[in-house]
């Protein structure tokens, strides 16, 4: 697959400069501007429908963030960090010099097509590596498109595309990169990770699960559904950090689905919710979402469905909300992956705490109070990727903050500073200055040995 040549190709400069990283990182945001209409076409057609304005902002505005930022603080990130030093080794100069790791590979996913294949490329050229891309086959238009595009902004020495079904992703995540993002389910998650173990690749994994949302009982519900449609209705739903289920006092749920009823309609009026709905990619998730709420259904589940106009083109499903699904149905054990969004009521807050701890560590979490001690108390008794307090979605768009999960849900956080460090090496870098502190433990040993052990041993 290439991957020689492009090992070839950073053996020959290791090290690129600021200049050269700056370069790569411009031809990302060129490809992004002189292209976008096209990629946004690409994209609908892969999903039978998708909103221009959703791949712009969801995708394309993001990415264009993340350069600016990248761009801007990338000679500070390059810098060699100055590091502590002991009393009894006052002679020694400590630094860490970020080195980049190689060659990475990255496997992409559907459902953000652009920005889960150019954001973490951003962190990858950003840390003077070269980079070998797997975009996801189930989008083979948007695919195609990409490689066309790298192809023409980027040299095969620097960024190569790789396309192909689940047997060259197969043979993709076996090849001895330096490391390898992996962005996908959990179960596929675990194959990349064995795959890898073979040659000891260091991996980023990014895989999704149940994001809760918790409302307190002091916050109000219209302003939480506001917040809720919009994370979890973006793209339909097809989100790996999209709210999957909502946590809500039982004497609030019949509230919270009036207000979350009303904000859809609000949101998407038939006048141009057929236009900005997005439909649903692949008839094996579409079936795999109706197979949910009919199960629900059959076991008497309450189902109440905002009606609205949807686009003829794809497959769509209309934003359900399931209220009290059994713990042991589908909707409740898989991350649902669509405009599907069960409300599980709680008569305490200390109830929908512990209805999370039980589970999975999610993704992401979303809590909805405005009150400080609660806030805290929370976000010390769970354990998440990350959050958003009062609000949704917002905190992959920071750019300052790591972005991953933790446990079933990822390994490894990018974006940022933390993208820059994720996809290099840091290597520590000791310095004798004037006099040589070992000297003083050399053999013959004798009394200065056991002075300098005696203070080097204090407690």
């Amino acid at each position: 697959m290439s991957l020689a040549r492009l090992r070839k190709a950073f053996e020959a400069d290791i090290n690129p400069s600021l200049a050269t990283r700056r370069d790569r990182l411009s031809r990302i945001g060129q490809l992004l501007k002189e292209n976008q209409d096209a990629l946004c076409v690409a994209v609908s057609n892969d999903f039978g429908h998708r909103s221009q304005h959703e791949t712009i902002m969801l995708e394309i505005v993001p990415l264009m963030g993340a350069l600016r930022h990248t761009r801007s603080h990338l000679k500070r990130w390059m810098k060699a960090e100055r590091r502590a030093r002991s009393i009894e080794f006052l002679q020694l100069s400590n630094y860490v010099q970020y080195q980049p790791l190689g060659v990475v590979g990255i496997m992409a996913p559907w459902n953000y097509p652009l920005f889960l294949t150019l954001g973490p490329l951003i962190d990858v050229l950003a840390a003077g590596n070269r980079a070998m891309i797997k975009p996801s086959e189930l989008a083979p238009q948007t695919s195609a498109l990409i490689s066309s595009l790298i192809g023409k902004y980027f040299s095969a020495d620097e960024v190569l595309v790789v396309e192909g079904d689940n047997e060259v992703a197969a043979a993709f995540s076996a090849l001895a990169f330096d490391h390898l993002v992996f962005t996908g389910s959990t179960a596929v998650g675990k194959k990349v990770m064995a795959a890898a173990a073979a040659n000891l690749t260091p991996l980023t994994l990014e895989l999704g699960g149940k994001s809760p949302a918790l409302i307190a009982p002091d916050y109000d519900n219209k302003r939480a559904a506001r917040d809720i449609v919009f994370g979890k209705l973006m793209n339909a739903g097809q989100t790996c950090i999209a709210p999957d289920y909502v946590l809500v006092e039982k004497s609030r749920l019949d509230g919270l689905v009036d207000a979350l009823v009303s904000e859809v309609q609000q949101r998407y009026p038939k006048s141009s919710a057929a236009e900005n709905y997005s439909s649903i990619l692949g008839e094996r998730s579409y079936a795999r979402l109706m197979d949910g709420l009919d199960e629900c259904q059959s076991r008497g589940v309450k189902l109440v469905t905002a009606d609205i106009a949807v686009a003829q083109q794809g497959q769509s499903i209309r934003p359900t909300f399931v209220l009290n699904p059994p713990a042991d149905c589908r909707l409740m054990e898989e991350e649902i992956f669509g405009p599907i969004l069960p409300i599980i009521a709680y008569e305490t807050i200390d109830e929908a705490i512990a209805f999370i701890r039980a589970r999975p560590r999610p993704l992401a979490l979303y809590l909805f109070t405005s009150h400080r001690a609660l806030e805290r108390s929370v976000l010390e008794k769970t354990i998440s990727g990350n959050v958003t307090v009062n609000g949704t979605l917002l905190h992959v768009a920071q750019n300052d903050l790591p972005f991953g999960g933790v446990g079933p849900s990822g390994l490894g956080a990018y974006h940022g500073q933390d993208g820059f460090r994720r996809f290099s090496h840091a290597r520590g870098i000791s310095k004798v200055r004037i006099f040589n502190p070992a000297r003083l433990a050399m053999p013959p040993y004798g009394v200065m040995t056991r002075l300098l052990a005696k203070l080097m041993g204090r407690g």
